[in-house]
């Protein structure tokens, strides 16, 4: 098991070092297939609101140092072997905090409560916004629902030509320069 919120408070000091916003740290299966488990930190440059693989590259460096520091010091903030994953949210991407539910608002999201609210556990429509505490959604079979930000377990953008219409393009500088290099088995 890790421990998020530790991880987080060291994590986000390296990201803001760097201009770069924190939008998430989870532990999560491992993409490789190989039934480890990642970390997984999405960032994103204010700027752009996405982050080039040289970025992602830099927080990693900057995240692994710091990880290793930590433990170093016999700190245990990760039980077991993991992989480290440092991406852009992308266009379809996981709305975290406050001021993701007011930046994509007109756009379609998904919502997962941790409990039902309203009869609902899961909510697809137009997101409206968020005012305080509270987010709203325009849920396709509900009409207009009002969640409080602490019952939403997850939450994420829907991939549509509207979002992607209103997205940046992306930016793909560096990926032509990615080698992909075997690891040796001991």
């Amino acid at each position: 098991m890790a421990d998020i919120a530790r991880l987080t408070e060291i994590i986000e000091p390296e990201a803001k070092a760097l201009g770069f916003d924190l939008v998430r740290v989870k532990m999560m299966p491992s993409e490789a297939g190989d039934g480890g488990m990642a970390l997984q930190i999405m960032a994103e440059d204010p700027a752009t609101g996405q982050l080039i693989i040289d970025q992602c590259a830099a927080l990693s460096r900057r995240v692994s140092d710091v990880i290793d520091a930590a433990e170093e010091r016999g700190e245990v903030l990760i039980e077991g072997a993991y992989h480290l994953e440092v991406s852009s949210p992308g266009i379809d991407r996981p709305l975290t905090r406050p001021k993701d539910f007011a930046n994509w608002a007109g756009h379609e999201a998904k919502l997962s409560m941790d409990k039902a609210w309203d009869g609902q556990r899961s909510l697809r429509g137009i997101l409206r916004g968020i005012e305080g505490e509270t987010v709203t959604l325009e849920d396709r079979k509900a009409g207009a629902i009002s969640v409080p930000l602490g019952m939403i377990h997850s939450a994420k953008l829907v991939l549509t030509d509207e979002l992607i219409a209103a997205t940046r393009p992306l930016d793909t500088s560096g990926a032509e320069d990615i080698v992909e290099e075997e690891e040796a088995e001991d």
